[in-house]
C-alpha cells in the first residue's frame, strides 16, 4: 500500500497515530494534578516537536544514508524562516506561498554549498559545512542588516510591519499567519473532566506536512537512490573504483536534506512571523546532530523521537526552578528537603543541558543506535521470553504421560 511494504506502512501509521493524537497523548496529567508541569500538550510546543522532526528527517537523509556529518544545517534553516517572512512582508499572510519560497530558496543554497563542500569528506567536508554556515549567520547578522538593503533586520530579527506591501492582503484576512483565512492560531480546546485537550491549526498543518516528509523519506529510504547513498557510507573508494562517480547522489542528497531543514524554517516563520539570525547559528546544526543520533541515525522513526526527546527537555525541564522543586519535596524534614533541592537543582532549569548530556552519554555507551536500538532490545525480549514459554508447553505436553 502507498508503494511501501508492510513493515514501513505499519511504521507509517505509527507516525500517524503519534502526531494525529499529540493532544491527548502529550497530556497524561489533569491540569490541576502537581505532575501538570511535565504535561507536553499545548501548542507552541507540539509544534516544535513536528517542525524540529522534520529538520532531523531531512539531516538523517543526508548523515543516516551517505555518513557525510554536516556541520551548517542551521543555514538552510535560517534562510527558510528569512523567505517565508520576506513573503509575508510582500504578499501577505497566506502561508502557503512562504513554505514553497523557503524550500525553494533553501534547495538552491543547498546546491551552491554543497558544490564546494562535497569536494572533501569526512572531517573537511564538515568543517567546510561549518563555515559556510557561520558566514551566513555573520551576513544576516550584520552585512544584510545594512539600512540600505536591509534583508535580516540584524539582531532584531525580520518581521512584518503594517507599512509593508502585503499585495494579496485583504481587509477580511487575519493579521496573523492563515491558511486561506483558517489562523494558525485557531485553537479548540475540549475539556475532560480534569484535562484539558487542545486542537490547534497551527500543529495540525505542521504535523501534516510531517507526515508527508516521513513518507517521502521512507521512499528515499527503500529506493534505488537510497540503496546507492548506503553504498558511499559503505565503502565511497570502492565505489570510485568501480567507475561510479557518487558526487552527483551525495550532491543530490544535500540538497534534499537542506530543503527539509528549509521547510522546518518556514514553518516556524509560518507559525511566528519572525526570523532571526540566531537560527543560523552553529549550536542550532549541533542540536540536529543530537536528535539524530540519540533517537539512531540511518533508522526512519528515530530523528523523529530524538527531536521530540531534546524539545521536550528544553521546554519542560527548562521550567522546573527551586520553587517548584521545593513544593515537590515539602513533605520531607527541611534539612532533608533542601539536600534533595541541592542535588537535582543543577540538572534542572538552566542546567536542563546537564540532563541532556548525561542521557547522550549513556545512549552513546549502552545504546549505539539510540532509542531505536532501545527498543528493538525491549521487543527482542519479550519476543524470547515468548517463544521460550511457548516451548516450555510444548515440552510438557509432549512429556505428558499418555491415558
Amino acid at each position: 500500500m502507498l508503494g511501501l511494504t508492510k513493515k514501513d506502512f505499519n511504521l507509517l501509521l505509527i507516525v500517524v497515530a503519534l502526531a494525529l493524537l499529540a493532544p491527548f497523548i502529550l497530556n497524561p496529567f489533569p491540569s490541576s494534578s502537581g505532575m501538570a508541569q511535565f504535561n507536553a500538550g499545548y501548542p507552541d510546543l507540539m509544534q516544535k516537536f513536528v517542525i524540529f522532526g522534520i529538520f532531523a528527517i531531512g539531516f538523517n537523509i543526508l548523515f543516516g544514508l551517505t555518513g557525510y556529518l554536516s556541520f551548517g544545517h542551521a543555514a538552510f534553516l535560517g534562510v527558510g524562516s528569512y523567505s517565508c517572512v520576506w513573503m509575508f512582508k510582500l504578499l501577505g499572510y497566506n502561508v502557503l506561498p512562504g513554505i514553497l519560497l523557503s524550500v525553494l530558496t533553501s534547495g538552491i543554497f543547498a546546491y551552491l554549498i554543497g558544490i564546494v563542500s562535497l569536494r572533501r569528506s569526512g572531517i573537511y567536508f564538515s568543517i567546510l559545512t561549518l563555515a559556510f554556515a557561520q558566514m551566513s549567520f555573520a551576513l544576516a547578522y550584520s552585512v544584510l542588516s545594512n539600512p540600505k538593503f536591509n534583508l535580516t533586520n540584524g539582531e532584531t530579527g525580520l518581521q512584518v510591519y503594517a507599512d509593508d506591501p502585503q499585495i494579496f492582503h485583504s481587509a477580511s484576512a487575519p493579521d496573523l499567519p492563515h491558511l486561506f483565512g483558517l489562523s494558525m492560531r485557531a485553537t479548540e480546546k475540549l475539556q475532560i473532566g480534569g484535562w484539558e485537550f487542545q486542537f490547534n491549526a497551527g500543529y495540525y498543518l505542521c504535523a501534516i506536512i510531517m507526515i508527508v516528509m516521513f513518507y517521502l523519506s521512507i521512499r528515499i529510504f527503500r529506493s534505488p537512490f537510497g540503496m546507492m547513498l548506503r553504498a558511499i557510507k559503505s565503502n565511497n573508494t570502492r565505489m570510485n573504483y568501480t567507475g561510479l562517480n557518487a558526487r552527483p547522489y551525495t550532491l543530490a542528497a544535500f540538497v534534499i536534506s537542506g530543503m527539509y531543514a528549509g521547510l522546518a524554517g518556514g514553518l516556524l516563520s509560518a507559525m511566528d512571523p519572525l526570523a532571526g539570525a540566531e537560527r543560523m547559528q552553529w549550536t542550532a546544526s549541533g542540536e540536529v546532530v543530537l536528535m539524530t543520533i540519540l533517537g539512531g541515525a540511518g533508522t526512519l522513526i528515530g530523528p523523529v523521537l530524538g527531536s521530540g526527546l531534546i524539545k521536550y527537555f528544553e521546554n519542560i525541564f527548562s521550567k522546573i526552578n527551586s520553587t517548584v522543586l521545593h513544593n515537590w519535596f515539602s513533605f520531607l524534614p527541611d534539612g532533608l528537603e533542601d539536600l534533595m533541592v541541592t542535588l537535582i537543582y543543577p540538572f534542572v532549569g538552566k542546567g536542563w543541558h546537564l540532563t541532556l548530556g548525561v542521557m547522550f552519554m549513556l545512549i552513546v555507551i549502552f545504546l549505539p543506535g539510540g532509542l531505536v536500538e532501545g527498543g528493538q532490545r525491549i521487543k527482542r525480549l519479550f519476543t524470547r521470553k515468548k517463544a521460550s514459554d511457548t516451548a516450555e508447553d510444548e515440552t510438557a505436553k509432549s512429556t505428558t504421560p499418555a491415558e
